[in-house]
């Protein structure tokens, strides 16, 4: 398998509001950048979607090392919330639905297709990778 680094990032101007989305995707000396927004949204569906979108370009199977300042994105994968979340149909307790479960039911899938780790870093600390996502996604934010 293909071994491959996605770093994503979201943002969002106002909580819902308008929001972006950012990825960097390296495999080897090759390095595609992508982005894309949304007029109305919040922070969190944003940081699935980075994710999301970077997962999406994969022609193949991959290992993939994905990077994520998102603990929401990364306990929920790595903990195992999401998929808990999709067997208790999408609720989180017998009162709470899961939130953005159309996302994360796509997650689930293509996550299903990859050898994926997950890996929290601490964003706006200086991470190279991250604060170019950081950039990306609030950037996409003026395109919407």
């Amino acid at each position: 398998m293909k071994k491959i680094k996605i770093y994503t990032d979201g943002a969002c101007s106002g909580n819902p509001g308008p929001g972006g989305w950012g990825a960097v995707l390296i495999y080897g000396a090759h390095r595609k950048e992508i982005s894309g927004g949304e007029a109305q949204t919040t922070n969190n569906r944003m940081e699935i979607l980075g994710v999301i979108r970077g997962l999406e370009l994969l022609k193949e199977p991959c290992e993939v090392a994905l990077y994520s300042d998102s603990r929401y994105v990364v306990d929920a994968i790595e903990k195992g919330w999401a998929v808990r979340w999709q067997k208790n149909n999408w609720m989180r307790t017998k009162k709470d639905p899961a939130l953005n479960a159309d996302l994360w039911e796509i997650l689930l899938a293509l996550l299903e297709n990859h050898s994926v780790t997950f890996h929290w870093v601490k964003g706006h600390a200086g991470h190279p990778e991250n604060e170019r996502c950081d950039e990306l996604a609030r950037a996409a934010i003026h395109t919407v």
